[in-house]
């Protein structure tokens, strides 16, 4: 940037005030010298209020890995897969910032999650009862 466009950028932008820098004056500098123009202090006002408003970070639980296990090992009648989407759909909740959406979600990915696990125990042990018992009784021809 040249000099004179440096001078007509101050003169446009009303900086007249401000010193111009020796390069300007003098087109003879050397490049390994630089200066610094000195601008002066901001202007600050000196009643400036400061506000700080904290707000608690209350992490509630969306159950997303209980009902992702529950997908992948105990997935009895879906509902695994039923209360993954609710437990994702909780932390979309949570994370847009509606908290009461987000807890409503939980709470029905909580539901589904114990029924699902409950439900699959007792079907485990029916099963494991059901073949243990078969063993010690003999068929009737």
């Amino acid at each position: 940037m040249g000099p004179a466009l440096l001078r007509k950028l101050l003169h446009l932008f009303n900086l007249q005030h401000l010193k111009a820098p020796n390069c300007l004056k003098n087109q003879e500098m050397p490049k390994d010298q630089h200066e610094v123009v000195v601008m002066g202090t901001p202007h600050t006002s000196t009643s400036s209020t400061t506000t700080i408003i904290t707000m608690p970070e209350i992490s509630k639980p969306d159950y997303v890995v209980w009902s992702l296990f529950n997908t992948l090992f105990m997935n009895f009648c879906c509902l695994g897969f039923i209360a993954y989407a609710y437990s994702v759909k909780s932390r979309d909740r949570k994370m847009v910032g509606d908290m009461t959406g987000a807890q409503a979600f939980a709470s029905t990915a909580r539901c589904l999650n114990i029924s699902c696990l409950i439900l699959s125990v007792v079907m485990v042990i029916l099963f494991i009862t059901f073949f243990a018992t078969r063993s010690f009784y003999p068929r009737l021809p």
